[in-house]
């Protein structure tokens, strides 16, 4: 049904992009989806709103837009199927559903050869530490040939590896290591735009009309250089600061750029560079990589004409242009073929970074029978609602529950959740949600124990399993991200002094993620015998692989039981049933994994504060607890008090988490 000026409220919820972006603009001011299910609000008709909304200085143009946007997409997510029905599970078993993922960042996991830069040698070197952790699979950032204005994100020759990394040779041999202790390999895979030293590039800038249809490039909205008045095509802006277009004289034209000046978009509508792209996965798929994560993939097709972005959802959204692309008319067409031609055929694996996109419109991309994608990254949990990576706050962990609550009660059954906390574009959870290092090893393994006990695929990113966390950076120099380089910039254009600038980069830079993995607390936490390309500060003295593994009690060992439970009692844990108990209380999160018979109880204090247990779990046999047991420690004044209240047993301690069978 086509939505116009008389549709209502209720209407454009319906929509899968009404709805994600109405829960979106929801969570952000605070309220639920119950205010739209008023009949007063649902019934209102967006001619109606756009009265209102012209008081409020909102122009008539932005309901254009909006509803040009929520048009592009005709399909709704299929019906769920049950996900038990008379004691059967009906959610069709894969190796990927089953699986933990292990991302590593190659250039800070181990470096063997002494360049100071992570490489294939080093990951060699480390795969019985991975298989003795449980890993199932590893997901390698790029390792491709790269000029690395990205860190490889900028990929200059899909088919060679960086010579900082190492060979192709080296490639074979880690690749053949994996599948013989059992582990599958996925690759990243970085689509949406090329380096601008690939070869197509070059060619394109050298006059071939061939290779200039591989990439975007449009005249000037005004004629001309830059310098001489010319302006770009459109409003449209970077994700790494300024426009999202490069101005090339010896073509009189302009490029366009979604992130950095040197990552040019690739033209999805050609259908070359779409045989172009299969190809070449099917070239790595035939070397046996198990499958591929898709690089915001969700960006690949853009609006035709490529028209301005609204001003208002560019100011709401903060990237003027983004509803042109982030979900664009013919993404289902491209990703079907990309499944078809290639990931099928070799029954490979498929999971797609996916920013701004809402459960609805992730199940249209992930619901098997569409055979697009097999798993998206949604980045909702990442952040409070309110807030955004560079923000200066505290993370509140009631807002994951309500987050792993909704997904996993409404995310249809035949689409698949990814579970993550860390990666190499965030800093690190365990540092968002409390500074005080009391309860640095607590919060670890609470966040492992619910990541690995929930519905969906755990991806865990390197120094997890030990409690690695944000580093102690003093200046910019310090500091590599391109993207925190050009906000740094930014911020002083904008009249931020150098100290106010580099506080808001330091809360949000991806270089948290990308310092060294700390392996011992020798020279340059075992990382490397020469100069790290990064620098680590210190925290390796007392977090490290080496100690946590002489520790039975350590994150490293807790993990290692874990995953080793989630793979024992996969019928429960992975695929069993989920109940959630006491959801609206602040600071407890209790869920059960049920399976027939086979029945496990999880309980979660969410905050640096003791609380009182709403249920005793009674009856339950403790499995795994984050505190040790048996411990004679003073309780607290406040336990006491609580334990005066409501009895001993029904305190929960700070960040405590606790597994249970149920017997």
């Amino acid at each position: 049904m086509s939505l116009t000026m008389n549709s209502t409220v209720k209407e454009v919820y319906a929509n899968p992009i009404g709805h994600d972006a109405l829960a979106k603009i929801l969570l952000q001011v605070g309220q639920s989806d119950k205010i739209l299910k008023n009949p007063l609000v649902g019934n209102l008709k967006l001619n109606q709103l756009a009265k209102v909304a012209k008081l409020g200085k909102i122009p008539p143009d932005f309901f254009e837009a909006l509803l040009n946007l929520l048009n592009s997409e005709p399909d709704q997510p299929l019906p769920s199927p049950a996900a038990w029905q008379d004691g059967n599970c009906n959610i069709e078993p894969q190796w990927w559903k089953e699986a933990v993922f292990y991302q590593i960042y190659p250039r800070s996991f181990q470096d063997s050869d002494g360049d100071g830069v992570g490489d294939l040698g080093g990951i060699i070197q480390r795969l019985d530490y991975l298989r003795g952790l449980g890993i199932d699979a590893l997901w390698l950032s790029p390792i491709y040939d790269s000029p690395n204005d990205d860190n490889g994100y900028d990929i200059r020759d899909y088919r060679a590896i960086m010579s900082e990394f190492g060979t192709m040779e080296q490639f074979d041999e880690l690749l053949a290591g994996l599948h013989h202790r059992g582990m599958k390999l996925i690759m990243d895979l970085v689509v949406n735009h090329t380096s601008d030293e690939h070869p197509w590039f070059q060619k394109a800038l050298a006059g071939d009309p061939k290779y200039q249809n591989y990439y975007i490039f449009r005249d000037g909205a005004k004629p001309g250089a830059p310098q001489d008045g010319g302006e770009p095509p459109n409003n449209w802006v970077s994700f790494f600061s300024g426009a999202a277009w490069n101005y090339y004289p010896e073509l009189d034209k302009w490029g366009l750029h979604l992130f950095s000046k040197k990552q040019m978009d690739l033209n999805w509508d050609n259908p070359e560079v779409r045989a172009e792209v299969v190809d070449m996965v099917n070239w790595w798929l035939d070397k046996g990589v198990d499958g591929f994560r898709l690089d915001v993939i969700n960006y690949i097709s853009k609006e035709a004409g490529l028209p301005d972005g609204n001003k208002a959802i560019g100011d709401l959204m903060g990237f003027p242009g983004i509803e042109r692309y982030y979900f664009g008319p013919h993404l289902h067409d491209y990703l079907h073929q990309l499944n078809q031609q290639a990931f099928a055929p070799h029954n490979a694996f498929s999971v797609g970074e996916t920013p701004g996109v809402g459960m609805e419109m992730a199940a249209l991309l992930t619901q098997e029978p569409r055979q697009e994608l097999d798993m998206v990254f949604n980045f909702d949990q990442l952040e409070n609602p309110g807030t955004a990576r560079f923000d200066q706050y505290r993370y509140d962990l009631n807002y994951l529950k309500k987050y792993l609550a909704e997904w996993t009660e409404n995310y249809p059954n035949n689409s698949w959740m990814s579970l993550f906390y860390d990666n190499h574009d965030n800093p690190r959870m365990v540092s968002k949600i409390s500074s005080n290092p009391d309860f640095r090893e607590r919060i670890a393994k609470l966040l492992g124990l619910i990541q690995l006990t929930t519905k969906g695929t755990p991806f865990l990113f390197q120094g997890q399993e030990i409690g690695m966390a944000n580093q102690k950076f003093t200046s910019m120099e310090e500091l590599r991200d391109v993207e925190s380089l050009n906000l740094y910039q930014e911020l002083l254009d904008k009249g931020k002094t150098p100290e106010d600038a580099f506080a808001k980069v330091l809360s949000g830079t991806r270089d948290h993620a990308r310092v060294p993995m700390q392996w011992n607390d020798g020279r340059n936490a075992g990382f490397t015998s020469g100069t790290p390309w990064i620098k680590s500060d210190g925290d390796f003295l007392e977090w490290n692989v080496a100690s946590e593994q002489m520790n039975p009690n350590s994150i490293l060992n807790f993990y290692r039981q874990l995953i080793d439970l989630r793979h024992d009692h996969k019928n429960a844990l992975v695929y069993g049933e989920t109940k959630f108990t006491y959801l609206d209380r602040k600071d407890y999160f209790g869920y059960f994994r049920i399976a027939g018979n086979e029945i496990y109880f999880i309980e979660c204090n969410l905050s640096a504060l003791d609380q009182i247990r709403p249920r005793e779990p009674k009856g339950f046999e403790l499995v795994l607890s984050n505190y040790p047991q048996g411990s004679d420690a003073a309780p607290s004044p406040r336990a006491s008090l609580l334990g005066a209240i409501g009895g001993k047993k029904s305190v929960l301690r700070p960040y405590e988490a606790n597994l249970y069978r149920v017997k």
